[in-house]
């Protein structure tokens, strides 16, 4: 993987820490755009928080991930053919990325004075 690693980084005109935060939206905005929509619901709500986690720990340089669903969003099914929908403002997922000593914590959930599901860089850390 090492030789893969170094094969890449001629085609990233950055810096690690630039190239850190880039990853870092790459899995957030991968995240969101993939799952909303799926079915969600009171019985599968852990399941589906732990399918995304185990997506996103599979991608390149991720170190942690957690993922949260607003339980007080979901609803009752009111029928045989309802379902709800995972939307934006539902989500609250957190990423590490790692790349060499950098470490960039990014965030993505609903900011209510933005009225918006916001994907952020909650700080970066050089060891």
């Amino acid at each position: 993987m090492a030789d893969r690693d170094e094969l890449a980084i001629k085609y990233f005109q950055c810096t690690k820490r630039e190239r850190a935060v880039f990853e870092a939206g790459i899995k957030l905005g991968t995240v969101y755009h993939q799952f909303i929509g799926t079915p969600v619901s009171a019985s599968n709500v852990d399941s589906l928080e732990r399918a995304i986690e185990e997506g996103v720990k599979v991608q390149p340089f991720v170190e942690e991930v957690t993922v949260k669903i607003d339980r007080k969003s979901l609803r009752k099914k009111r029928n045989e053919f309802d379902y709800q929908s995972l939307t934006g403002p539902m989500m609250d997922v957190r990423v590490t990325i790692r790349i060499s000593e950098i470490r960039v914590f990014a965030h993505v959930r609903y900011v209510e004075e933005l009225k918006y599901p916001l994907m952020f860089i909650e700080r970066i850390t050089e060891s």
